[in-house]
């Protein structure tokens, strides 16, 4: 059975996959290879998601965890200080149109974000689902999803599911469909379906409802 924050780690695995191509990606551009600036330049949407993603923390996820865990969060928003560092760092070098900065500044980015990632993954979620009742945990997290500005939740879906694998896939969407109005899931479930193509036939047998 899904819980919410098996949102949170699915969302968490698609940052990690899309920065790990944008760094390869950089790499390749540091040695020579061309043609690869879309990929590099993706970092900006990527950064946007990032941003939203750690403004739902901080907003829901971080007050709650206090009441049961004091002091925890504390960390961790500065690690969301010094990811905003990380990208203002390589936005930086990638407008001074040097492939080897630009490739040190990438690797640099990903380092702290797995680090960070690993980090909530293994503590500061583990205490939040040991700690706070499933209702509060939805709750939250319901709140930290609506941080995602609304004429940008096709864009998300869009980077985010061709990102995810298929266990991450399916709870991410059943978790959509517990706590979205009907119309809503309707629309969110055309977005996905669009977003992951061929593979939508493996999601609906994994989710008959659909």
């Amino acid at each position: 059975m899904v819980e919410p924050v098996d949102a949170i780690r699915a969302i968490h695995n698609a940052f990690r996959n899309d920065l790990e191509h944008i760094d390869a990606a950089a790499l390749d551009s540091a040695r020579g290879k061309e043609g690869l600036a879309a990929t590099v330049e993706r970092f900006r949407f990527f950064n946007e998601a990032l941003v939203w993603h750690a403004h739902g923390e901080e907003l829901a996820i971080f007050p709650v965890l206090e009441n049961v865990a004091p002091l925890v969060a504390e960390a961790y928003v500065k690690d969301h200080r010094g990811l905003d560092a990380a990208f203002d760092e390589l936005s930086k070098s990638y407008a001074s149109h040097d492939p080897l900065t630009t490739a040190r500044a990438t690797a640099a980015f990903r380092f702290h974000l797995n680090i960070h990632l690993d980090k909530e993954d293994t503590h500061l979620y583990r205490i939040f689902t040991e700690r706070v009742s499933l209702p509060e945990q939805g709750k939250a997290v319901g709140i930290m999803s609506s941080t995602v500005p609304q004429e940008r939740f096709p864009e998300m879906v869009a980077w985010m599911f061709p990102l995810m694998g298929q266990d991450d896939r399916e709870n991410m969407t059943r978790i959509w469909q517990m706590v979205m109005p009907a119309p809503a899931f309707a629309g969110a479930k055309e977005l996905i379906k669009g977003a992951v193509g061929s593979d939508w036939a493996e999601l609906t047998h994994r989710i008959p409802t659909l």
